[in-house]
């Protein structure tokens, strides 16, 4: 008989550096020195606390504790300093030792799964650690309750460090809706087979109960890469498929799969009419709730729609969504003649409604005008076909004026996100009118979701750091983007939003050297932004004087419609004063104010949310000012806070009685929203 293999009890730490393949794939040479300095300190932070490493794998890491008090510190230690981020599982459990000191079994391979479900800069600890360890180590970790690991039958009770935790799998269905295949192979055709999917997944996200990971993640699984799609998205269940056109005609093939077994629940086909595609997809959707044990809401689709208006349909919706003029013009364009031919097309109306609304003038109010009326008109005929249309609401909300009626943006915006409480564009729209009226903490609220719904999302990983940082959260907003930047370091909405957080946060040599001319500079930015980030970082260097003589050359070249933007950066190079004289000169000039030095339509935010940017982090110093009370008062925004009661954040923030500024002013406030 051979000898019997060496069993121990040991406390394991499984640790892993979050998004290492997103990290690779934008600079190998990068990432591979950041796991070397991960490396390191692990390495001194190991032999501080007694214990040693025993396995590594590419970014992956083990290592082996005598004291789980030693463990759960060096956990704690690690996932608070590393850099890139870093997820760790900790666990107390038999090993077996190998010869050449390697440890195996149930042990190891609970703490890495407890490792899977940790999120960035975080440790997950299973109860039987958290039963070693007292006092004020164990006060550090917070119940998560009962979770169940990945391909184990088991459930463990887990402990999180810090607020960082990724909802367990077992708590509630995942689901990933993966782009389905064009079986025609032809990538003209792709957006027909992409927007069925889509319909799909917007149905079951608004109308299903079931938690749906957003299109804009789980739509960059395609090809080989939908097998690695459950386990990176954590998804506990696929919806992948195929489609096939010819003439009128359709098939669909369609399957769901759990992910932990590869087990397919239900899988069908389908060959259909395209007049009947929304039937179809409702009938998907709510065979898909089914099988995930969800009710499903039925959707609001036509019953029918004519062929040709459905294919312009899935040709114009990506469009609607680019936030750039030519896409938006193209999508208007496609929308007219698919409510031409399909007038009871509700959503058709909507999307036409807001694509409209995009394309107003961004300097200024537009009630009144052909194209604005035309706007309400679509979302007025959306809305007396579906009452209950999301869309539309969002598009009656960016009708309104800049600076008045914003008790009604508000209204119409939360009348949008009761009936599409999951949908990342009514979301986005939210959390800007929220902004608007200086409530970023709400703003902030909407935006965690979207973040959990959207992983792998730049843009939406843009925005939750900026909504951290508006609700003056600034240690995790500044986490948010570099760890954002870490993963996408040549995407153009990351990396403004790391220039801007330099910008206006005092470290202005920083932000000149990411947009000087030998910087990596981000794809897809244009050139004339650059240059203006050039000027911007350039005039925070200089010495105040010199600073003060550029800002009123620049200011008098405006021809009195002052951006916002403009006077965020004189308050903050040190010159409020400026910024609040050519405000208000503006103002008692033409009555208005646009939000960039160079604003076009169909930039992502529409002209009634022009005031958005009073409220983010990089106006701070013009808050600090008591004239910005004032400045409140002529934009309407006081009598909104006196009427709702919902003050603004910064109510709290600012160095002097804010309210009391406020009610001071609001009786000499002129009427702007008349267009005075």
């Amino acid at each position: 008989m051979g000898e019997l293999p060496l069993r121990r009890l040991a406390t394991i730490v499984a640790l892993d550096v979050a998004g290492y393949s997103a990290l690779t794939e934008a600079d190998e040479a990068h990432a591979t020195a950041a796991v070397a300095e991960v490396r390191r300190l692990i390495e001194a932070t190991v032999a501080k606390h007694g214990g040693r490493l025993f396995n590594t794998a590419g970014d992956g890491f083990m290592l082996e504790f005598a004291s789980s008090a030693g463990a759960v510190e060096a956990a704690c230690e690690l996932a608070a300093a590393c850099e890139p981020k870093v997820r760790v599982g900790v666990h107390l459990g038999d090993v077996v030792v190998q010869p050449n000191g390697d440890l195996l079994g149930h042990g190891v391979n609970v703490a890495a799964r407890l490792m899977a479900q940790a999120a960035p800069g975080s440790a997950l600890v299973s109860a039987d650690v958290k039963r070693m360890i007292r006092g004020a180590l164990s006060d550090r970790l917070v119940s998560r309750g009962v979770i169940k690991l990945d391909k184990m039958a088991e459930t463990i009770e887990a402990f999180a460090t810090g607020a960082g935790f990724v909802a367990p799998e077992g708590a509630a269905p995942v689901l990933a809706v993966l782009p389905f295949d064009d079986l025609a192979n032809d990538p003209e055709m792709q957006f027909f087979s992409d927007g069925v999917a889509e319909e799909i997944l917007q149905i079951l996200t608004n109308h299903s109960g079931v938690k749906v990971i957003g299109r804009t993640s789980a739509f960059q699984f395609r090809g080989a890469r939908k097998a690695s799609a459950a386990r990176e998205l954590k998804a506990t269940h696929v919806l992948d498929g195929a489609v096939r056109k010819s003439g009128t005609r359709m098939r669909v093939t369609v399957q769901l799969t759990e992910a932990a077994s590869s087990t397919v629940l239900w899988a069908e086909r389908f060959d259909r009419d395209i007049a009947d595609a929304f039937v179809l997809q409702d009938d998907i959707a709510a065979k898909v709730a089914g099988a995930l044990r969800q009710t499903l809401t039925p959707a609001r689709h036509a019953a029918r729609i004519d062929p040709l208006a459905y294919e312009l349909y899935l040709k114009a919706r990506p469009l609607a969504t680019a936030w750039g003029p030519m896409a938006t013009r193209r999508a208007a364009s496609l929308l007219e003649q698919v409510v031409a031919r399909e007038p009871r097309f509700a959503q058709g109306w909507a999307m036409l409604a807001a694509a409209r609304a995009f394309l107003l003038p961004a300097a200024r109010d537009a009630q009144g005008e052909p194209d604005h009326d035309a706007a309400l008109a679509a979302a007025h005929r959306a809305l007396a076909l579906d009452p209950k249309c999301a869309e539309a609401y969002r598009a009656l909300a960016m009708l309104k004026p800049a600076f008045a009626e914003h008790g009604e943006k508000i209204r119409l915006i939360e009348h949008a996100l009761s009936c599409a409480p999951d949908d990342p564009l009514i979301a986005h729209a939210a959390t800007i009118a929220y902004c608007a009226v200086g409530r970023c903490r709400d703003a902030l609220n909407i935006g965690e979701r979207t973040r959990r719904a959207e992983p792998m999302s730049p843009f939406e990983a843009s925005i939750y750091a900026h909504s951290l940082l508006d609700a003056e959260r600034v240690a995790e907003g500044k986490a948010a983007i570099d760890e954002a930047w870490w993963q996408w370091p040549k995407v153009a909405s990351v990396w403004y939003m790391r220039w801007l957080f330099f910008a206006f946060t005092g470290c202005p040599d920083e932000a000149a050297r990411m947009a000087a001319t030998d910087a990596a500079l981000p794809e897809g930015m244009p050139a004339g932004a650059i240059d203006v980030m050039r000027r911007n970082a350039a005039l925070l260097q200089l010495e105040c004087g010199a600073r003060r003589a550029e800002l009123e050359v620049w200011f008098n070249t405006q021809g009195g419609v002052v951006p916002l933007r403009c006077c965020e950066l004189a308050a903050a190079a040190g010159h409020p004063d400026l910024a609040f004289k050519h405000l208000f000169k503006a103002l008692d000039e033409s009555g208005t104010i646009v939000t960039h030095p160079v604003q076009v339509a169909a930039s992502g935010v529409a002209r009634a949310y022009t005031l958005a940017d009073l409220f983010h982090f990089h106006s701070a110093a013009l808050r600090r000012d008591v004239r910005f009370a004032e400045l409140c008062a002529r934009f309407g925004l006081v009598e909104y806070w006196r009427t709702s009661g919902k003050w603004p954040d910064c109510a709290e923030q600012v160095p002097y009685d804010f309210r009391a500024e406020c009610e001071k002013a609001a009786g000499a406030a002129k009427g702007l929203g008349s267009g005075v």
